[in-house]
């Protein structure tokens, strides 16, 4: 059976308790929403702590019970079976409070910027890549999030050779940040008269979103320069010098935006700005604290090959944790939920696994 270091969970309890005296004493408003900050951070796990300690408790009297030599048979054979699910319930506590006591990721609570461009396999890579947006976003209403499309360049048989669009809403990226790699896909183009299969790729970049607190931009290290947009043709094409190229001189980042708003490209070329930024810095600091540390589902590496979507077999395997399953129409549907618990969970084991717990 499982078991927690006392004196760890000693010290999580005194602290909530500290918390709980200092918010009851009236602190100023910045404290106090300090300390609430917090302590609702410790509520999960304090209370994993606290029903795991009863549990405990209650298996001691269940195996007084055992061995009470003045106990009839059925009181025996009652703690008996007391004992085998106390046990069950504390091993799981014991997962969950290593789990809540995890590393947190800080920018699991963000919203993102979603990147999605056409890779090889020509207009098909396009529509693919339409697909893929379509999935996110249905995924994204699934959770009630919101998703604004920022900036797009349609394929010439439709779907998309580049589009970006943010999403927001509460732990958008601690579901999505295993979305960035290449995906694959393997289908008869409508346009095969033969049934031949065709494979073609499209690459996703998931981005945290940044606040200004998180990433700063100073004026003298951007050049904005505006453009004539291009369209796909027709009426579609804007004629004004409205699109806006920003280039982040310090690190060479170029980032276009050419919707009809200028003022609304400048504000959107700068929000994908912030988030690369952000990200480049992530990547830097994951990278300085040990690339053998990360587990393979969190590398975040975008030219890693790690989703293939099989429509004539109606199958979609996630390459980096073996995962198949054979509901790639609902997936593509956006009930990619399956798929997420999957890499969330692998991604927790190999965290347990590199602190020394069990997965």
């Amino acid at each position: 059976m499982a078991s927690l270091p006392e004196s760890t969970m000693d010290e999580i309890l005194n602290r909530f308790a500290s918390m709980e005296a200092e918010m009851a004493s009236g602190p100023d408003h910045e404290t106090y929403a300090r300390l609430a900050a917090d302590y609702s951070g410790l509520e999960d796990v304090v209370a994993a702590i606290r029903a795991y300690r009863e549990a405990k408790v209650e298996l001691s009297q269940a195996r007084e019970m055992l061995e009470d030599p003045g106990a009839d048979r059925e009181m025996r054979d009652l703690a008996s079976l007391e004992i085998d699910d106390l046990r069950e319930r504390i091993d799981g506590l014991v997962h969950r409070i290593r789990l809540l006591l995890l590393p947190k990721d800080a920018a699991d609570e963000k919203g993102v910027i979603l990147e999605i461009r056409a890779g090889t396999g020509g207009s098909e890579a396009g529509l693919f890549a339409g697909d893929l947006m379509r999935m996110y976003q249905r995924y994204a209403e699934l959770n009630r999030w919101k998703v604004e499309i920022l900036t797009a360049s349609e394929g010439e048989a439709g779907g998309y050779r580049e589009v970006v669009a943010s999403i927001k809403g509460v732990g958008v990226f601690s579901k999505l940040k295993f979305e960035s790699g290449v995906h694959r896909v393997q289908r008869v183009p409508a346009t095969e008269s033969g049934g031949r299969i065709h494979t073609s790729a499209a690459t996703v970049a998931v981005l945290p979103e940044a606040e200004d607190i998180d990433v700063e931009i100073r004026a003298e290290d951007i050049r904005i320069d505006t453009m004539r947009s291009s369209g796909a043709g027709g009426q579609h094409v804007n004629t004004t010098d409205s699109a806006v190229r920003i280039t982040h001189l310090p690190t060479g980042i170029v980032v276009t935006s050419s919707e009809k708003s200028q003022h609304q490209n400048r504000a959107r070329a700068m929000q994908v700005l912030r988030a690369r930024l952000y990200d480049a810095e992530r990547q830097r600091a994951d990278d300085e604290r040990s690339a053998a540390r990360r587990s393979q589902v969190g590398s975040g590496d975008r030219s890693e090959r790690i989703r293939t979507y099989n429509f004539p077999q109606g199958r979609v395997t996630d390459h980096r944790i073996n995962l198949t399953l054979y509901k790639l129409d609902r997936v593509i549907e956006g009930e990619m939920g399956e798929l997420v618990d999957a890499l969330v969970a692998d991604h927790q084991a190999a965290l347990l696994a590199s602190m020394g717990g069990e997965g």
